[in-house]
């Protein structure tokens, strides 16, 4: 281990680097481990909203995520902003789904999957709705955002599905849109996403050729 003394006027400080250590190393470890603790923080949010509701302390999230309630202060400085990270979290986790799932299935298959995918994320933004509703400043902008990549997903799949010849060439990526958005928030009952997933499944076989 080398020992670095640097001196600025009165002012001594001592700092210790391991030898083969590229320049940079120690920043990059922590960055690293700063965007763990994020990713951490951000998936036991979602988990304790889901089981716990909206109103879930922080100091509970902390705990969960096994970080004390500083580190997720730097991270989130505010209930609102955890609350949005999780929200957009799961925007583009959908967003992304569009081409990892065409990446290993046929096109056809690949929107069925998506549009079942959209279950999960419907599930995760009514629990946190509340929450997101009280964002200082509104959602408005997010919401946008939000609706614009996931629209773009779906555009995506279906006119990859179209084009593959695995669903009708007349089907309308805004219309499938609505369908979905009409399965998942048309019904609040218990149950309710299995039976927005069954009709997908019966929307699914609608949307695909005559024998196909």
């Amino acid at each position: 281990m080398i020992v670095r003394v640097e001196a600025k006027g009165r002012a001594r400080r001592t700092t210790a680097v391991r030898s083969g250590d590229e320049p940079g190393t120690a920043v990059r470890k922590l960055r690293a481990d700063g965007l763990r603790n994020r990713e951490r923080l951000v998936e036991t949010a979602k988990a304790g909203f889901n089981a716990a509701g909206p109103d879930v302390s922080l100091d509970e999230i902390a705990r969960r995520a096994g970080v004390g309630i500083g580190t997720l202060y730097r991270h989130f400085p505010t209930r609102d902003a955890i609350v949005e990270a999780v929200y957009r979290r799961e925007v583009q986790q959908l967003a992304d789904a569009a081409t990892r799932l065409l990446g290993s299935l046929p096109p056809g298959e690949a929107l069925h999957g998506w549009m079942r995918l959209f279950v999960d994320y419907v599930a995760t933004k009514k629990v946190i709705a509340s929450a997101l509703g009280s964002i200082a400043g509104g959602v408005s902008e997010l919401y946008a955002s939000s609706g614009a990549r996931i629209t773009g997903a779906v555009s995506l799949l279906v006119e990859r599905a179209r084009d593959s010849g695995d669903i009708r060439p007349d089907v309308d990526p805004a219309d499938l849109l609505r369908a979905l958005v009409g399965f998942a928030y048309g019904n609040a009952g218990p149950g309710w996403e299995a039976s927005a997933r069954r009709l997908i499944d019966i929307l699914m076989d609608g949307l695909r050729l005559s024998g196909g």
